[in-house]
């Protein structure tokens, strides 16, 4: 498949003043947890070293804050000392061992930081943090300055070619651009240029210290998405002012980490705010960078054929495939591992404090600790089950040069991903899929279909992998009228005709997958307008922080949640997506009745106890969604047969099983062969 053939992804003709890049995508800041591990900079090196390997021509790092006021948390990372320079050294070196150039993100969190030394332009304490912050004094606000200045300073004598500074997505050079933060009488508040001369002279400062060729990349935010923030005509004041201040390129931010509309999850579609970069770019001079739900080179391709930006950046992407450019310019789109935006390895583990990986590729910030290696006696290995587990484990075992045969019972791959793929926003999820058959077929994997796998076949291999997966829990209460039940996997997979009045019995994330393709069914495309309508964003951004009212579409049917435990609805979901679907769940009219008992089902719907009181939730359909239990049927045979057997996945141990941890067990069961 052409990732390139309209619109070329090199540009070495476009001179962008400090350097001629090999291409046009961008490996944008992401923050791994690296930076606060005890050997962290020797792992991030070969972390983006990795990358710098696989063809991408520029990278930014993780946010690093010039200061202690400016740290995310008590033990995040600052460059603030020459001593520290030894450290970062091993970044730069490791990356320019290949032709492309790093950045420094500089970042400074403002009252987003959680610990009790945090700042801001005004006392207002954010949403999401439990600390108030200090307003800043005017002494506090030149230091910081200096503290900015000195950061990107320290940057270049480590190597690196340049900084970005932090404008955007409600940190503290925003807190201090945008009226919702910025309550300040003086000198640094009130109208828009005295809210932008922070900024102001962060750049020109810094510009003064590192000199003409050093780059400073602005991440300017194009569109707040809270109450207060800036309109267009902000926008566009902030950006001129920077642009004569000494900024080489701007990068585009959206939203603010607070904003209650989603920027970067599944279901945002490819490029929805690649409209407001086009409206930057066609105002100022300076080469502009789009983002946000990018995942393939054929989108950097139309937008850049749409002259929406100069530049594309990706971040999430890379983690899923390091040498996501190399692919593109060698035409194997197929073969590029899809960045799914799910967020479960990435963010969600950096708000749990954990290092960042990624759920499709276990790997990725993991490059010191793993390493496939050829085997050195290859074996006949049967993987039974072609979920992620399975997926999983055979294409490593076929990495490393053992000969493979991958057994579903399924007419094709893909177990669980087959029915997550048609949730709406969740159709990436097929293109995780397309990559293990791709690979499947290169690395001459044998792919076993609409076939189960016998204790008869165990004869025929040397070991055999168990990724069997999980069958549906039923209900445990009296059932009168079993005509109406119906579980998510019969939903999901189109067996079943859905009516109009449904009950979903189950309170966690299956249950509310299932809910929002039963609302949504049968779903439209999703096209950005439609997007920005059922969000209410502004594409003019003319409102305050670019909010208007939401389109919420009619519901399609009556849907009535019913939960066992008390507290939110998937409340082990992680941080990072969790609110979306809640949220989305009050958009689609869809009840939720928490801390029920269940009494029986019969033909009028459920009869349940909720607050003391037994009622009858009317329904012409209950779709079961409590829970899923281990098929290890197999697993058990092939033990007492005594042949050399392991088992993975949820077949394994069901509880809380997700593709994280199936890929991760796969991944690592292969390595071990």
């Amino acid at each position: 498949m052409a990732t390139h053939t309209e619109y070329p992804l090199t540009f070495s003709s476009l001179d962008l003043g400090f350097t001629k890049l090999k291409n046009r995508i961008i490996m944008g800041s992401m923050h791994t947890g690296l930076e606060e591990d005890m050997f962290g900079l020797s792992k991030m090196a070969a972390f983006y070293q990795r990358r710098a390997k696989g063809g991408v021509g520029l990278i930014v790092t993780g946010g690093i804050s010039p200061n202690k006021e400016g740290k995310a948390s008590p033990l995040a990372a600052t460059l603030e000392r020459e001593d520290q320079i030894v450290q970062h050294k091993l970044v730069t070196q490791a990356v320019h061992q290949y032709d492309t150039k790093i950045c420094l993100q500089i970042l400074h969190t403002g009252r987003y930081g959680y610990h009790n030394e945090i700042v801001s332009a005004s006392d207002l304490q954010a949403p999401i943090t439990p600390f108030k912050p200090k307003a800043m004094s005017e002494q506090d606000i030149q230091r910081t300055i200096d503290d900015f200045v000195n950061c990107a300073y320290l940057a270049q004598k480590a190597g690196y070619d340049g900084v970005e500074i932090m404008g955007s997505e409600g940190y503290l050079i925003n807190q201090f651009l945008s009226p919702r933060t910025n309550k300040r009488k003086d000198a640094w508040g009130g109208t828009i240029e005295n809210r932008t001369k922070f900024a102001q002279e962060i750049v020109s400062k810094t510009r003064e210290k590192v000199g003409p060729h050093f780059i400073i990349i602005y991440r300017i935010s194009l569109i707040d998405l809270v109450e207060e923030g800036n309109n267009w005509e902000d926008v566009i004041t902030t950006a001129k002012i920077l642009e004569k201040s000494g900024v080489t390129i701007f990068n585009s931010g959206i939203g603010w980490h607070e904003a209650r509309i989603p920027t970067i999850a599944s279901m945002v579609p490819s490029g929805a705010y690649a409209g407001y970069s086009k409206k930057l770019k066609d105002v100022v001079s300076l080469p502009v960078v789009t983002t946000n739900r990018f995942n393939h080179p054929q989108q950097v391709e139309v937008s850049l054929k749409n002259q929406e930006a100069d530049l594309v950046s990706m971040a999430r992407p890379f983690l899923a495939d390091p040498d996501l450019v190399q692919k593109s310019f060698d035409n194997k789109a197929d073969y590029i591992n899809t960045c799914i935006a799910c967020n479960q390895a990435c963010l969600d583990h950096i708000f749990e404090a954990k290092h960042a990986s990624c759920i499709v590729n276990p790997m990725a910030a993991r490059e010191t600790k793993y390493k496939i290696e050829p085997t050195l006696s290859p074996q006949k290995i049967a993987v039974v089950g072609s979920g992620p587990a399975g997926l999983s484990a055979a294409k490593t075992l076929a990495e490393r040069g053992h000969l493979v045969s991958i057994y579903e019972k399924a007419s094709t791959l893909g177990g669980q991903f087959n029915l997550a793929k048609v949730i709406p926003g969740k159709d990436v999820y097929a293109q995780t899929i397309r990559y293990f058959k791709t690979c499947f077929e290169s690395l001459k994997v044998k792919i076993v279909l609409d076939t189960a796998f016998s204790i008869e076949k165990a004869i025929d291999y040397d070991q055999i992998i168990v990724a069997t997966g999980v069958h549906p829990n039923a209900l445990d209460l009296q059932i009168e009228e079993s005509s109406i039940l119906t579980n998510y996997g019969e939903v999901l997979s189109g067996k079943v005709e859905l009516k109009d009045n449904i009950v979903v019995i189950g309170g966690g994330g299956i249950a509310l997958d299932t809910s929002l393709y039963i609302a949504k069914h049968p779903a439209k495309e999703e096209h950005t307008d439609d997007y920005q309508k059922y969000w209410g964003i502004d594409p003019e951004v003319k409102q305050a922080g670019g909010l208007i009212t939401p389109e919420h579409p009619k519901p399609k049917r009556k849907i009535t949640i019913l939960k066992r435990s008390p507290g939110k609805m998937a409340k082990n979901l992680g941080k990072t997506t969790a609110w979306i679907h809640r949220i989305e769940l009050k958009k689609l009219g869809i009840d939720l009745l928490s801390e029920v008992t269940y009494k029986k089902i019969s033909k009028q719907g459920v009869q349940i106890i909720h607050n003391g009181q037994e009622q009858l939730i009317e329904a012409e359909q209950v779709v079961v969604c409590a829970g899923q239990h281990a098929n290890n049927e197999l697993y058990g045979q092939l033990k007492q047969a005594q042949h050399k057997v392991h088992i993975i996945g949820g077949a394994k141990n069901a509880k809380g099983i997700d593709a994280k941890r199936a890929i991760l067990e796969g991944f690592e069961l292969a390595l071990s062969l």
